[in-house]
C-alpha cells in the first residue's frame, strides 16, 4: 500500500501516523508544503492520503503561510474522494476534508490543547473501525476550530469543548480532530512552536488549556495503540 502524507509544517509531524505506515511495511510519500513543496497533480498510485494539521485554515492566508493553497489541497482530497482512496484527515487535515465535502469550518467552542477525553457518539460506538476506543477515551488536542458538516456526515465523538472530534464522511474517509498521533517528540515541537510563556498564560485562564509541564508529562502511548488498531481495521 502506498500511503502519501500531506505535511503543513515542521512541527506538525505525522507520528504515531508515521510509525504505523512504517512498522506495516507501506511504501511512503510525503508532500512538505511549508518546503513549497508542491501537492502531486494526481492521486494515481496512492492508496491512503493521510493530511495533517498546522496553524492555517481552509481558507487563503498568503500574508502568513505564502507557501499554503489550500485550494490545491481541497482540489487534490476531492480528486481521492472521487477515486475513493482511504483518506484520514487530521486537525486542519480534517477541516480541509470537511470542505472538500461540501461542509464549512468553524470555530470550536473551545481552544483545546493538552490531553482531555472524547467520549463516542451512538453511531461511534456503532462504527466497527472504532471499536477498541470503547465508550471513552483519553487523546491529544491541539486546536481552536473544527470540521464542517454535511448532511451525509456522522459525528462518531465528541468533548467536553468541542462537539465534532471524529467524523466519518464515508466509510473510507475519516476526519479526526482529536491527535491520536502524539508522541513526545511531536509535543515538544509543538510547544516550541507556540511558546511555553503563551501556554502558560493560556493554561491560568482557559479550562481544556494544560501547561508545558503537564503536555510533557502526559502518556500518549495508549492513544498510540488505539490510532494503529483503527487503520489497521479500516485498511484490512
Amino acid at each position: 500500500m502506498k500511503v502519501h502524507f500531506i505535511l503543513h509544517e515542521s512541527f506538525e509531524v505525522p507520528g504515531a501516523y508515521l510509525t504505523w505506515a512504517q512498522s506495516r511495511g507501506h511504501d511512503i510519500g510525503i508532500t512538505k508544503v511549508y518546503k513549497g513543496e508542491a501537492i502531486p497533480k494526481t492521486v494515481s498510485g496512492i492508496d491512503f492520503l493521510i493530511i495533517m494539521g498546522g496553524p492555517q485554515s481552509p481558507d487563503e492566508d498568503k500574508e502568513h503561510f505564502p507557501y499554503y493553497h489550500p485550494k490545491e489541497e481541497i482540489r487534490f482530497i476531492q480528486q481521492a474522494i472521487e477515486e475513493d482512496k482511504y483518506i484520514v484527515g487530521v486537525c486542519l487535515g480534517a477541516q480541509l476534508l470537511s470542505v472538500a465535502y461540501g461542509g464549512k469550518c468553524e470555530h470550536s467552542p473551545e481552544r483545546e490543547i493538552g490531553v482531555f477525553p472524547i467520549r463516542m457518539t451512538g453511531q461511534g460506538l456503532a462504527d466497527e473501525h472504532l471499536k477498541y476506543f470503547g465508550s471513552e477515551i483519553l487523546v491529544g488536542h491541539w486546536h481552536g476550530d473544527m470540521p464542517g458538516l454535511t448532511e451525509e456526515a456522522v459525528v462518531l465523538a465528541r468533548s467536553q469543548g468541542c462537539p465534532r472530534q471524529i467524523i466519518r464522511f464515508s466509510p473510507k474517509h475519516y476526519a479526526f480532530q482529536v491527535h491520536l498521533e502524539f508522541d513526545t517528540e511531536a509535543i515538544d515541537l509543538l510547544i516550541a512552536a507556540d511558546g511555553e510563556e503563551k501556554l502558560r498564560e493560556q493554561n491560568k485562564i482557559l479550562p481544556f488549556v494544560q501547561s508545558p509541564e503537564e503536555l510533557r508529562g502526559n502518556d500518549y502511548s495508549e492513544m498510540n495503540a488505539k490510532l494503529h488498531n483503527f487503520l489497521d481495521s479500516l485498511t484490512n
